[in-house]
């Protein structure tokens, strides 16, 4: 991956320099240099990301993974970890952040994730998760509660209609 001003351009659409920026940055590097890929313009790279964290905008921003395409996918672990697929190789990567030196300041922190190479900030593992099948479009139906038009596949059936997440009320056999 040619950098080419790319830093600069993660910063620019995240809003501000930070560590967990710099987070996502790198392992994006380190994902485009371990398994040739290139920016995403469909869906021919997906990233599971573990954080809904600052590094996501570079990630979106390097690689092209955004969750308007459908390829980048959300799994909630709380880790800095971030899978990557190219479908087309059927190659994958996992990438976790290795624990910093203690007692680093923002400051110090920040400067120690950008002067490392990503090899170094992160171990590498194969993806755990299988790669997510790509992404589908879905008749949309009217909820039975507000009425708004809802993907099908979002729908909760219930015995008295197709309720949006929001509508359903919980079953509840006590309640009065």
């Amino acid at each position: 991956m040619n950098d080419d001003g790319l830093w600069e351009r993660c910063a620019a659409f995240h809003g501000h320099i930070c560590g967990g920026l710099a987070i996502g940055y790198k392992a994006a590097v380190y994902a485009a240099r371990a398994l040739g890929l290139r920016f995403s313009k469909d869906e021919e790279l997906v990233c599971i990301a573990e954080n809904d964290a600052c590094g996501i905008d570079a990630i979106q921003v390097a690689l092209g993974c955004t969750l308007g395409k459908g390829n980048l996918l959300f799994h909630i672990t709380g880790k800095q970890a971030f899978s990557f697929y190219d479908r087309a190789s059927g190659a994958s990567l996992r990438l976790c952040l290795r624990d910093r030196p203690a007692g680093m300041g923002k400051e110090e922190s920040l400067r120690y994730l950008l002067e490392r190479e990503p090899e170094a900030l992160f171990k590498a593992s194969p993806a755990t998760l299988p790669l997510p099948e790509k992404a589908s479009i879905f008749a949309g139906r009217a909820c039975a509660g507000c009425g708004e038009t809802v993907a099908e596949s979002q729908l909760v059936i219930c015995a008295d209609g197709a309720f949006c997440k929001d509508c359903r009320r919980p079953y509840d056999r006590f309640r009065v």
